[in-house]
């Protein structure tokens, strides 16, 4: 994932000053023309490579998942009864989350169960999306691609670069704010 992010940007920065002085003066909306294309076929590139990789995950390992609108792949494992969970809930529950390749990054098994107020936490826009969807009780698989968890830069600790992470999710508690 690293060569790869390396070699893109290294790509670009090629594509960028492959233009010599003069062709820069002679024809710069070309040349910012030429860097705009390059640039958007990457951001075309990259969640279609997401989607692959996640695909790729979901059928090795057997799984029947749906995708949201926004690009969050999950599935609910165990349905309650139980209260829904809406903007501005705070919500506990236990998790585990993994990279694609089964490296454990974080679960509550080591640091407890966590806390989260949806709309307002700060955290992975996919867990809040996902939480959305859910009910106090119920168990919950999400695989968010990047832009939906850490993004480009990863938290700088255990999830790297552009990482789709695999989160197991049990809602323990729902309560209103």
């Amino acid at each position: 994932m690293k060569r790869f992010v390396f070699t893109l940007f290294v790509t670009i920065a090629v594509l960028i000053s492959s233009c010599n002085d003069d062709e820069v003066t002679k024809q710069p909306e070309f040349r910012k023309r030429r860097i705009d294309d390059t640039l958007l076929k990457v951001n075309r590139f990259l969640p279609e490579r997401d989607s692959e990789l996640i695909r790729s995950y979901v059928d090795r390992h057997g799984l029947n998942m749906q995708v949201s609108d926004e690009g969050l792949w999950y599935s609910i494992t165990s349905e309650t009864k139980g209260r829904k969970i809406k903007e501005g809930d705070i919500v506990s529950y236990d998790y585990r989350i993994e990279l694609l390749d089964g490296t454990l990054c974080y679960s509550s098994d080591s640091s407890g169960t966590a806390q989260i107020k949806i709309g307002k936490s700060g955290k992975e826009t996919g867990l809040e999306k996902g939480l959305l969807m859910m009910r106090k009780g119920e168990k919950a698989k999400f695989i968010l691609p990047p832009h939906l968890g850490y993004g480009l830069l990863g938290d700088m600790k255990r999830i790297p670069a552009r990482s789709v992470l695999v989160y197991d999710i049990e809602v323990k508690d729902v309560t209103d704010f």
